[in-house]
């Protein structure tokens, strides 16, 4: 049933498709309604943000009014707080470096958050009645506060404002509020004299510059990198998968108010929230080759379209930081949206598992406990104890069967010529004896919810990441110890320590289930069983081989525990069964 529902599915690319494809209509049916724009400067009304890298980035550019009163020197003002370090620029009025302190690379080094640049990383761009193409992070702002640099403490709170002199009175203002407390930042852009001028009333204000990976396997986190937009309640993603299609490029535009655009990696995640009404929203996607390739770049801008309102103050509230979960949900409750805890058709029940089952248990007990392997394992432990009333009784129904394997073989040699007698006789047996045949597997069935949320969660979250167990160095990478002279496909040429501890656990666990199993040892099904008992630990040990080892130590564990649970209910059930006859 699950894979029917997995494979019968439309796929993300497919969903994605029909959206923009619908998008591009409305924006095509929106532009035969504009009546504002003058017939010359009619063409150039969608503006779509180009990909630029640090060598293409220009010199300050002439572009009418906007450039009357640029500054003649770029300057620096940086910012730290507790949590980070940012550096904003003149060029174009917002930070160009933002570093974390709570976080490290792979390699040690304090995560960078904006790609190299000596701009700002957010860019206002509209067009002007002079037929102008204006980008703010191309021009010389000057800024207005004294000194070149501020601390904040916890709960500190302090502005930065630069301006762009037009004359006449005429200006634009950056006004940036600083929260000594959060990876939150408050924009409000100021438009004085200067609103007429601007096409549409309207101004795309997004995120142009990469994202760096921050971790050893590129190939993970390229899959989990992408952008996303929330609007009207759900969650779109735009993800560039296919390199031959478009030459590696895709883009998603979206007509209508935005909750919020975001671009992220795997763990970290910038995000820009609207205060002021917006008209529609601009994904774009990028990479340079294959997107399982080392060697590929990614790239991806969010920008959404805000109307510049009649006071001429446009808001928007911007995040750069880690998708921890409190963080995150104190910027907006839907951004956890984006961590994948769990397949589409399962989110009914994984997000609330999740957020208020898993994460509050890490969060309330990593207080008294600072090493998160210890708690892996308490978790198993209160996994397996919550879910023992379905085990047990999958266990003593499987045990049950065992024990009337007996007298199932009488009725079988007895009515061997006649099949509809020897059912009638069997399912009366079991009805004298309370046994359900279908008992041991449909409380296991029952608990695959939790299963694959665990998986789902342990690979995605950021809970995990860097944190130390034993041999392990990140709970949230595999922990490879062996390392082989050839690549074997899906499995790679490294195996992980956890992975195989999982699989020894797998195969013993299997062994105590065939052992309780119905039939003897020539009974065609005992005989699958023994093939399964290792086929599938070896098939499981391919396919977590490369998952994050946090995963498989928990599973790990809830082996081990599922082996003595099984043990003990095996031997009761059988001395009950003695006692019995």
């Amino acid at each position: 049933m699950l894979g029917w529902f997995y494979f019968t599915l439309p796929s993300e690319e497919e969903i994605a498709e029909q959206r923009r494809q619908a998008a591009i209509q409305d924006s095509l049916n929106a532009l035969e309604q504009i009546d504002e724009v003058p017939e010359e400067t009619a063409e150039p009304v969608i503006r779509q943000p180009e990909f630029t890298t640090p060598d293409e980035e220009q010199a300050p550019q002439t572009v009418g009014i906007f450039s009357a009163g640029q500054d003649s020197v770029q300057t620096e003002f940086v910012v730290e707080t507790p949590r980070y370090t940012a550096v904003f620029t003149n060029l174009g009025a917002g930070p160009s470096k933002f570093t974390l302190k709570d976080h490290k690379t792979w390699a040690g080094q304090l995560i960078q958050m904006i790609g190299d640049t000596t701009r700002s990383a957010y860019n206002t761009g509209f067009l002007t009645t002079e037929n102008y193409n204006v980008d703010t992070n191309t021009l010389l702002f000057t800024q207005l506060n004294s000194g070149s640099s501020i601390f904040l403490e916890e709960g500190e709170i302090e502005e930065l404002s630069y301006a762009l002199q037009l004359g006449d009175g005429r200006q634009m203002i950056y006004t940036y509020t600083i929260y000594g407390g959060k990876y939150e930042i408050d924009l409000d852009i100021r438009f004085v004299g200067v609103r007429e001028y601007v096409i549409g009333r309207a101004i795309d204000f997004g995120f142009n510059s990469r994202l760096r990976f921050t971790e050893k396997d590129r190939v993970q986190e390229a899959l989990a990198t992408t952008s996303y937009l929330y609007a009207g309640g759900e969650l779109e993603q735009l993800k560039v998968t296919d390199f031959e299609e478009n030459d590696g490029y895709s883009e998603l535009n979206v007509n209508g108010n935005i909750d919020w655009v975001a671009t992220k990696t795997k763990f970290f995640s910038q995000m820009i929230k609207p205060v002021t009404e917006t008209e529609g929203a601009y994904l774009s996607g990028q990479i340079t080759g294959e997107v399982d390739e080392q060697t590929t770049r990614h790239r991806y801008t969010s920008t959404v379209t805000a109307d510049i309102p009649s006071d001429g103050t446009v808001s928007m509230k911007l995040y750069m930081g880690p998708m921890r979960y409190l963080d995150i949900k104190e910027f907006d409750e839907h951004a956890f949206d984006m961590v994948e805890v769990s397949y589409g058709w399962l989110r009914w029940f994984s997000d609330p598992f999740v957020r208020f089952a898993v994460i509050p248990f890490f969060n309330f007990f990593s207080g008294f406990i600072s090493n998160y392997g210890v708690l892996v394992i308490i978790f198993a432990f209160l996994v397996k104890l919550a879910l023992s009333p379905l085990t047990i009784k999958s266990y003593k129904s499987m045990a049950a069967m065992r024990e009337l394997q007996p007298q199932m073989k009488e009725i079988q040699e007895k009515h061997k010529n006649d099949p509809q007698k020897q059912q009638k006789a069997t399912m009366e047996l079991y009805r004298k004896n309370k046994v359900n045949p279908i008992g041991g597997c449909l409380p296991m069935l029952l608990q695959f919810p939790i299963l694959i949320t665990l998986w789902r969660f342990f690979q995605n979250s950021i809970l995990l990441r860097q944190e130390e167990f034993l041999w392990v160095s990140d709970l949230s990478a595999p922990d490879y110890i062996i390392s082989l002279p050839f690549s074997i496909p899906f499995l790679g040429d490294q195996i992980a320590g956890l992975v195989l501890l999982m699989t020894v656990s797998m195969v013993f666990q299997s062994r105590v289930s065939a052992a309780n199993s119905t039939g003897g040892a020539n009974n065609p099904m005992a005989q699958q069983m023994k093939m399964m008992q290792y086929f599938l630990p070896v098939m499981l040990l391919f396919v977590f081989n490369n998952f994050a080892s946090g995963l498989s130590l928990y599973y790990l564990i809830f082996n081990v525990l599922s082996i003595f649970q099984q043990l003990y209910i095996n031997k009761t059930t059988h001395q009950a069964a003695v006692a019995k006859a």
